[in-house]
């Protein structure tokens, strides 16, 4: 079968069997552009396509460590969240200083004294708010790089199958490729503790999923796709 002709058959199965599409022309011509960009750019696993019908077993390798930390997607994803924490570090800061003088002021009045009571009631509302609003913050921010997380997961999922359904690939093991760095303890950990100790790079889809994430995040469609 022609490459054209596989991809336009794929993309037809994928968009039945992998998404949920929202009725949105866009988001869909963007998905199709990313599967056919993935397949046809992600070479390095077609010169194996022989022993796919030999051996019957295939497996390919992919390291989803290093699409989060590098994707530039989800890099700006988190970088937002990052600035708004940023934003807020400043507002909560000018709260504590007020918080502070409110707390130096109680000081001036005399203990017992009407002043004080009234000042010492404000100075604990503030303090009670002020914690409100640092853990709801904490909760809104911590939920937000959970969202962000689990979307991209499912988008990198969606990669993989996309590309191990064309290629004929059964499995697909998650590795990572960091290399060990012996002035780090815990990049040697990591390294010793790796669940792979040696792929074919010919293996390894990571750069095609990458490709495939790279259009789907830019036609923004984490909110028109849904991955079965």
């Amino acid at each position: 079968m022609a490459m054209d002709a596989e991809v336009d058959y794929f993309s037809k199965t994928v968009l039945d069997f992998a998404f949920t599409t929202q009725g949105v022309a866009d988001v869909r011509r963007f998905v199709l552009s990313a599967i056919a960009l993935a397949i046809t750019t992600l070479t390095v696993l077609a010169p194996t396509a022989a022993t796919a019908q030999e051996s019957g077993h295939r497996i390919a390798v992919v390291d989803v460590a290093y699409i989060f930390k590098n994707n530039n997607g989800i890099k700006s994803q988190v970088k937002q969240v990052e600035q708004n924490l940023k934003t807020f570090d400043a507002e909560l800061q000018a709260k504590r200083n007020e918080l502070k003088n409110a707390a130096e002021k109680l000081k001036t009045f005399q203990v017992g004294s009407s002043d004080y009571t009234s000042q010492e009631e404000k100075v604990a509302s503030m303090e009670s708010k002020l914690r409100l609003d640092m853990a709801r913050k904490r909760k809104e921010l911590a939920d937000r790089e959970a969202k962000i997380y689990y979307d991209n997961y499912q988008h990198i999922a969606a990669g993989v199958k996309i590309l191990a359904q064309h290629y004929k690939i059964n499995l697909v093991l998650r590795y990572n490729s960091e290399d060990m760095d012996l002035q780090k303890g815990e990049s040697v950990i990591r390294g010793v503790m790796k669940n792979i100790v040696y792929h074919d790079e010919a293996l390894d889809m990571t750069p095609g999923v990458m490709q495939y994430l790279d259009k789907i995040l830019v036609a923004g469609g984490e909110g028109s796709t849904t991955v079965k």
